[in-house]
């Protein structure tokens, strides 16, 4: 089967071929007639199997016949709202959309949060056609009034499980109730729980399930493997994976944003070249991070799971999973990044005691269990784990030193103390008790009261006064 095949318009079949594409992929197949029909569609297929163009390609072709040269704002309102859970997948449908539809006199922007709010409202003041955006921004020029979503025809919420997930199920809600009643709505995702299709029932109107591969299943291609280690020895055993498979591009996820900071440091210490991308870095950042990757000037890319979605790299041979989710379909959308348009890939997991019930959800996810192997079998050999904690330790040697110096160097700046000497030259005498100088008294103060002397027995005149006493 061609595109040709597929009924599309010869301005797409010419956009498609200069990408490079001859055939569609399985979901593209199914989606593109259902949807040029006017369906919604609740697509599910594997990561990197074409969802992209399943849906960006029909609607195109759908609002074609809307395609003018006119400058007028007015004749370029907001026709398809396609939403995306996170900026790097916006940015990377926004770039399909101007991929597929550059022979078409279509205006398309994507705008999402992390950047000046100026330059997109400009943009979207001028008009377009297509807007590509993530949910909270989209809201914000909402709230400005610099977009208006009254005329969208077509809706899409790409990555849906994440979509209609409690985070995000708020927003949406609002987004939807600006919405024409009468529209088509797509939804396309790896994964749908049982939940998530009940909820999107309720906002789909008859909605057609095209499924290609079995729910929530990675691609065919990827070869899983688990390496049971203690969580103090991942370190070394990451360190030593890279090396000893001498690694040239590889994509580790962690959950939490601090620990990617962390290794991303101890890597670099170690030579090797790392970078970390995750919310709290600056969008030029996590945008510099992902082109150093792409171009092969950083070997390792240390992500959260915002970078399990969004990031397409041709032939990405590994993906490590330094922590397990928490979720076990965050493993399948982690996993793939590789295995993508039909080239292999590999999925590590390390794992400690402490992840075992998640790499359990996992299996039973998946249908299957995952083939483990100690350190001791593959990945890293005790010579080199031991030779990583003698740099830990030579690392460390210097620091402990500079901290035991630091008394040892007050002590050499403070002045040495005066001998006894210097001390009476100065004035003053141990040798005699010391007795405040009449010069301390302030003036017009009363004296101290007199001592009463103590001998530490009583006198005779006492005693005398006691014996007379008895004697009467």
């Amino acid at each position: 089967m061609s595109f040709a095949d597929l009924n599309l318009i010869p301005e797409l079949q010419r956009a498609v071929a200069d990408e490079g594409y001859s055939e569609p992929t399985p979901i593209q197949a199914k989606a593109i007639p259902a949807v040029l029909e006017r369906r919604d569609i609740m697509g599910c297929a594997q990561t990197g199997t074409g969802k992209t163009a399943g849906f960006t390609l029909p609607m195109l072709q759908l609002l074609a016949p809307y395609a003018n040269s006119s400058p007028s704002p007015a004749r370029h309102p907001v026709r398809a709202l396609v939403l995306t859970p996170t900026r790097e997948l916006a940015a990377q449908v926004s770039d399909s959309v101007k991929a597929y539809g550059k022979f078409l006199k279509l205006r398309s922007t994507v705008v999402y949060g992390g950047v000046d709010m100026p330059p997109q409202t400009k943009i979207l003041r001028e008009g377009v056609d297509i807007l590509v955006a993530t949910p909270g921004r989209l809201l914000d020029h909402v709230q400005q009034k610099s977009v208006s979503l009254g005329q969208v025809e077509i809706v899409v919420m790409d990555e849906a499980d994440r979509m209609l997930d409690m985070g995000f199920l708020p927003d949406i809600r609002r987004i939807l109730a600006l919405l024409p009643t009468q529209r088509q709505s797509l939804l396309f995702s790896a994964t749908f729980s049982e939940e998530i299709k009940k909820l999107a029932n309720q906002m789909l109107r008859s909605p057609t399930l095209i499924e290609v591969a079995r729910r929530n299943a990675p691609a065919d291609l990827v070869k899983h493997q688990v390496f049971e280690t203690p969580a103090s020895r991942k370190h070394a055993v990451l360190a030593n994976l890279i090396r000893s498979r001498d690694m040239k591009q590889v994509l580790v996820f962690l959950r939490m944003k601090r620990d990617c900071n962390k290794l991303a440091r101890d890597l670099v210490r170690d030579g090797i070249n790392a970078t970390a991308i995750h919310s709290d870095r600056t969008q030029a950042e996590r945008e510099q991070a992902l082109t150093d990757f792409k171009e092969g000037r950083s070997t390792v890319l240390v992500a959260t799971d915002i970078a399990a979605r969004g990031i397409d790299i041709e032939e990405l041979p590994f993906v490590i999973n330094y922590e397990l989710p928490y979720t076990p379909e965050d493993y399948v959308h982690r996993i793939g990044r590789t295995g993508r348009a039909g080239m292999p890939g590999e999925a590590i997991s390390l794992v400690c005691p402490d992840e075992m019930r998640l790499l359990a959800d996992i299996e039973k996810l998946l249908k299957r269990a995952i083939p483990r192997q100690s350190v001791e079998e593959g990945a890293a050999d005790r010579e080199a784990e031991r030779e990583y904690e003698r740099s830990q330790e030579r690392e460390r040697r210097p620091r402990r030193e500079e901290r035991d110096a630091e008394p040892r160097r007050a002590a050499a700046v403070a002045p040495p103390p005066k001998p006894r000497s210097q001390v009476a030259a100065d004035g003053f005498d141990f040798s005699k008790p010391y007795e405040p100088s009449s010069a301390s008294t302030t003036e017009g103060s009363a004296p101290p009261p007199p001592q009463r002397q103590r001998t530490g027995r009583p006198t005779a005149a006492l005693l005398g006064g006691f014996i007379a006493r008895d004697k009467k």
